[in-house]
């Protein structure tokens, strides 16, 4: 893969917000309910459509566009 391939470059700017988002989640639940760890289920569940872009990265989709 070459470094300008824009369905690697929007792969890593939905990981950067992920990870952003899972830090401030994370961060909100021990400061509001830290005896309840709600932000498993959006981390989890965000998992999913972030392994599908993964893989649309990877190209396991088809034959990139040139």
């Amino acid at each position: 893969m070459q470094p300008g391939n824009p369905r690697l470059r929007g792969f890593v700017q939905h990981l950067t917000g992920y990870f952003a988002i899972m830090v401030a989640l994370v961060a909100i639940n021990l400061l509001t309910t830290p005896d309840l760890p709600w932000f498993v289920w959006p981390l989890v569940a965000w998992m999913a459509p972030l392994a599908v872009h993964a893989a649309y990265a990877m190209h396991l989709f088809g034959k990139p566009r040139e």
